[in-house]
Formats: structure tokens, sequence, C-alpha cells
């Protein structure tokens, strides 16, 4: 048996592929290792058949890019895998020495588009793949699925309750992630302390079950969490038990001077059930006790349950939100784009899967009100395009007015040190809530959105033309 304790530390060189290492010691060995490179990350396919990303993962991302390493004992491990000591004595220095230019985390993406563009020597910009690509895909996948969530449900407070249901670890940037794309609070404690987030919690069936019945399981609960109490009103019977009860236990608490939080409602049709007792805690005189559901909620549901005119003011959302249903994972992919001065491509029969030449930047349009447009995509050293092609689709093209642009791709850290202030969870929301505003309504709908416009400068089309002949593609 392994008696051995680890600690789980995503600064550790070795939280990457076994790939990257491999190739990074035939780099080495090649003398190439050095060689100047870039690489994109970008992504191919919006996930929930939405119309939108929002980019997360950037703030927690960038500190272990500026602290990976390598310690001794790691170094040992790689050796009893057989790398060369040489590689090892290099790899035993590393830390990242590159340049990174990003768009804001919170901002809106869309496929193709490079999000993040990474430039130094070709051995340490391979090295970062991995832990880049697992932060960036989960963080942006879970704070989309936390926006379409927040667009539903308006302005009712949301709840993040995933972590019972969140791959492992993973519940820690699921809850980020949430309060990133507009969530208001978290039951995850860990995740609460970690990024200064509301915490928020109410009980389980359990504790009820333990009690002698349900009202002196509710008068305990009140007489220990006075300022704090939601009472969970389906364990027995919602509306001949649960709900009865919970009016005794608020009129016993207002005669304290104490105020009933709310009731929670985690089972059965919570649109009829939540108008009951709406009409029933109204009729008690308790207008200000808040009706909390949950129970596998996502944006459809709540969607529903408000066209339904459901009384509810809190949603507290798990599984589908942490796990990110229906969708496993974001699709991005981090690819090279030039080596040594000369641009890099990869090709495909499938042309949405050529990748993009070059060192690039990525220009907004806007109307006159500042709401968005087009993006292009452009070789960096042209500036701003006039014309966009559509990328899949050379006959397809359209102008843009150059006056109402503005770059979105923006240097965020320079010899392997970040130039960004740290920025916690709600203030990325904020800056996403805020650019969202600007995104026209139809890109947001759940039902067939509209497509958002990405194109291609004719320089980089002719650049992508030019190197699928070079290679006889």
């Amino acid at each position: 048996m392994n008696d051995k304790k680890f600690q789980i530390k995503t600064e550790s060189g070795l939280f990457t592929d076994m790939y990257e290492l491999t190739m990074a010691e035939a780099y080495f060995k090649q003398k190439i290792h050095n060689t100047p490179a870039s690489f994109d990350y970008f992504f191919r396919k919006l996930p929930f058949s939405g119309g939108y990303v929002i980019f997360c993962g950037l703030g927690e991302l960038l500190p272990l890019i500026e602290n990976l390493h390598f310690n001794a004992d790691e170094i040992n491990w790689l050796r009893e895998q057989g790398f060369d000591n040489d590689f090892l004595a290099w790899l035993s220095a590393f830390r990242f020495k590159g340049t990174i230019r990003s768009m804001p985390e919170g901002e809106i993406i869309f496929p193709l588009e490079p999000l993040l563009h990474v430039e130094g020597s070709l051995a340490e910009v391979q090295l970062i793949e991995t832990l880049l690509l697992n932060y960036l895909n989960f963080q942006s996948l879970i704070a989309t699925k936390a926006a379409r969530i927040r667009y539903a449900a308006g302005d009712r407070h949301l709840s993040e309750f995933g972590l019972r249901r969140a791959q492992a670890l993973g519940g820690i940037s699921a809850s980020r992630a949430a309060i990133a794309g507009g969530f208001d609070s978290t039951s995850n404690v860990y995740a609460a302390k970690m990024y200064d987030i509301k915490a928020s919690g109410t009980m389980a069936h359990s504790f009820i079950q333990s009690q002698e019945n349900e009202l002196i399981a509710f008068r305990e609960f009140a007489e220990w969490q006075p300022g704090n109490c939601t009472l969970l009103v389906d364990t027995y019977d919602t509306l001949k038990s649960g709900i009865p009860n919970a009016i005794t236990v608020a009129r016993e608490m207002k005669e304290k001077g104490q105020q009933l939080q709310g009731v929670r409602l985690d089972s059965g049709d919570l649109a009829y059930l939540s108008k009951k007792a709406r009409r029933m805690l109204d009729d008690a005189g308790f207008q200000n006790v808040q009706i909390v559901v949950s129970n596998q909620l996502d944006e459809y549901l709540i969607k529903s349950l408000l066209e339904q005119k459901a009384p509810i003011d809190v949603f507290g959302v798990g599984t589908s939100l942490a796990t990110g249903q229906p969708d496993a994972a974001l699709d991005g992919v981090y690819k090279l784009g030039e080596i040594n001065g000369k641009p890099k491509i990869k090709l495909s029969e499938n042309i949405q899967k050529v990748t993009l030449p070059g060192i690039k930047q990525v220009y907004r349009f806007t109307d006159e009100e500042g709401r968005f447009i087009a993006d292009a995509i452009s070789l960096a050293s042209d500036g701003i395009p006039n014309q966009m092609i559509h990328p899949y689709d050379p006959e397809k093209s359209m102008p843009l007015n150059t006056k109402l642009a503005s770059p979105l791709l923006h240097k965020i850290m320079e010899n392997g040190k970040s130039l960004l202030q740290q920025y916690e969870p709600k203030d990325v929301a904020a800056f996403s809530q805020k650019r969202l505003q600007l995104l026209p309504e139809e890109h947001k709908r759940f039902n067939n959105p509209h497509i958002y416009k990405v194109g291609i400068s004719e320089s980089l089309h002719q650049l992508r033309s030019d190197l699928r002949r070079e290679y006889k593609f």
C-alpha cells in the first residue's frame, strides 16, 4: 500500500499530460527548445446550443503559471520514468518567462477567435498547455451556464448548491465560475472563504427526520439559527404539515422579535406548491418570508416557473450548474500559430478544424450605442480591417466601420509576471453582466439563438490559403 500523503498543488509542473513533457524533452534534445513560438487558445463550438460564452478562469490561471515549477521530489520521480538527466536539469530550473495577451476575464466570446495568445520559447509555451486548458475550459463552461441561469431568473437571488455533485475538487472552481457568471452566493464553505463569496445554506431532510417530529425540528433549528432560519418544508407533506408548522414557528419567532427568513421547497410541482405556500404565508401575515426552491433546476425550468408566475424569491441550483449539463466540456484548444517567425497551420479535411496561422488580434465592432455587431480576426501587424470574410465561405464578406472597433487582446503577462491585479469573482461578474447588456437579445435566447458574426481579415484569409497550398491540401 502506498503510504505517501499527497496534496494537490496545481503550480506543480506535474499538473500536465505526459505528452507535454515528452515533447519538451524532444525539443530539448533537438536543441530547439528555446526557439521563439506562439500558441492561441480558442474554442470551436458553443455549449448548451447557446449564442455566447463567458470567458472565465484567467484570474486563477495566471498565478499558477507564474509559480509553475518542478521540485526535487518531482524531478526524481520523472527520472524514474526514464527522462534524460540533462533535460531534467533544465526542467528543475524551469520558470515561465513568456508573454501572454488575452481578452479580459468575463468578456463575451465566440467560436474560432483567439481568446488568449502565448509567446515565448517553444518548450515553455508547450508546457503550460494542459494547465491552461484545464482552468479556462471548465470555468468558462460553468460561468456560461451560470449566466444563462441568471438571464432566466432575472433579479431573483441565485445560490450555487453544486459541491455534492461536482467532480471532486472541481467543485471549488465551479463555485468561483458560478459567481463570475452572475450567481449571488454558494453553499460551498471553502469557496466562500477563498473567494470572499456570500455563504448560504438551510438544512437537510435528515435534520427533521432526526427529531421527534417536524414542528420540534423547526423549533430547534429556529432556536439555534434565529438570524438565518429557512425551513425545509417538504419532508412529510408540504401543504398539510410543512407550511403550517413553519407558520407556527414564524409566529413564535415574531413574539421574540425575530423573523423567519424563508421556506424551502425541494420536491413536487414547484409552481403549484410555491403559489399555495405564498398564499398561506400571506394569509398568516408573513408576506416577507421568502420562498426558496431547489431540486434539479436549470435555466429552462426556472424560465418555465417564472412564466407560470411562480412566486419564487430564491433559486438554489446544483447539479446542472456545477457539472455543466448537458455539455461535459468546452472544446477549447491550444494550437501553434507561429515558430521562429514563420506562420504555422494545422490542416484537416474539415475546414472548421483548419487553424488560423500567425500572430493575430481580435477587433470588436459595435453600433453607435456600443452594442456588439461583429468580431474580426486579423493579423496583428495589419491593424483594424475594413472588411471581414466568412471564416469558411470566402464568397461571403462584410464591410466594417473602423471607427467603431476596439482590440480585445491585451498584454496581461510579460517575462512570466502577471500585469493584472487580482479580481474577485464578483468583479468578473459585474464586468460580464455589463458586457452582456451590449449583446443584442437575439443572441441570448435559449432556442435557436442568432449566430454572432465572426470573420477573418483578407490578409489572414490569404495567408491561410497560401499555407494550405504550400502543404498541398
